[in-house]
């Protein structure tokens, strides 16, 4: 099975980026940090992606994000070379343009397709790391190749002789959200309504129901925390300490350095409040 990794992301913009985490929207960054902690936590997540080996990583950009700035910061990586690809979106809803970033590689029903299974991410979790990245990549062919997940297919097809099957796999966030989703070319899923709906119903809910209501086999991985609000930034760094003094003893951990780095350079601390005594 050909597998592929996206990072789904806007180009950083100041302005246009964590917004939620700037002081105008009751955060505590400036538009200048708030872009500089993105730009940090995106370079992280892709080098992270980098290091698995044997997985073809793409990048999916805004449409009118900056393609020529977003080129010069991926020269920061450590391997520019090996970034299979980039493009854009078409705009629209966030729904439409995860939908076009799977649409891009798996096309559906499509012997030209550039991967078999994809597995979608976002450029704001930098405690991702190459295991769960790993895990999600390995579930995706095993669910693939049971029973239910030939049963489920939209349409036969295969690779090297073994058939690809249906399948989701899914990386959990905060507040009912996901931050990795993972599908086969076959999987009889699509986007519609999983962020967007007027019904109160999280995206990792829907997800939920689509593949429950095809009988799609499901899978998941080590829950990946993204930064939207102030809460998010206060409950990474506590884990960003962890992961750096655990690196010490196990080399398979990724430190994300460029986030550490940024976190120390503005002096951010994350604090618990002290008990309240209660009056007597």
């Amino acid at each position: 099975m050909k597998k592929a990794v996206v990072v789904f992301t806007k180009v950083p913009k100041v302005g246009e980026v964590k917004t939620r985490l700037t002081e105008a929207r009751g955060g505590i960054l400036t538009p200048e940090e708030a872009n500089a902690f993105y730009e940090a936590s995106l370079l992280d997540v892709i080098d992270v992606c980098l290091s698995v080996g044997k997985v073809d990583v793409w990048i999916c950009y805004n449409h009118d994000g900056d393609r020529t700035y977003l080129q010069s910061l991926l020269a920061e990586i450590n391997k520019p070379q090996g970034i299979a690809g980039i493009f854009s979106d078409q705009g629209g809803s966030f729904d439409d343009c995860m939908q076009y970033a799977s649409d891009f590689l798996l096309r559906p029903g499509k012997e030209n397709r550039l991967a078999d299974a994809v597995v979608i991410i976002g450029g704001d979790i930098p405690t991702l790391q190459p295991v769960i990245l790993l895990d999600a990549l390995e579930k995706l062919e095993t669910l693939s190749s049971t029973e239910a997940g030939q049963k489920a297919a939209l349409f036969n097809t295969s690779r090297e002789g073994s058939p690809i099957g249906a399948c989701i796999v899914e990386g959990a966030c905060q507040e009912g959200g996901f931050s990795l989703i993972g599908l086969t070319c076959t999987t009889p899923f699509n986007f519609q309504k999983v962020f967007y709906n007027m019904d109160g119903i999280t995206a990792l809910d829907m997800l939920v129901d689509k593949a429950e209501a095809e009988n799609i086999p499901f899978g998941r991985v080590e829950m990946i925390p993204d930064v939207d609000i102030p809460v998010d930034l206060a409950s990474l760094m506590p884990v960003l300490r962890a992961l750096e003094i655990s690196a010490k003893h196990d080399k398979s951990i990724f430190v994300p350095q460029r986030t550490i780095a940024f976190l120390r350079e503005i002096g951010l601390q994350s604090l618990a409040l002290p008990p309240v005594k209660e009056a007597i």
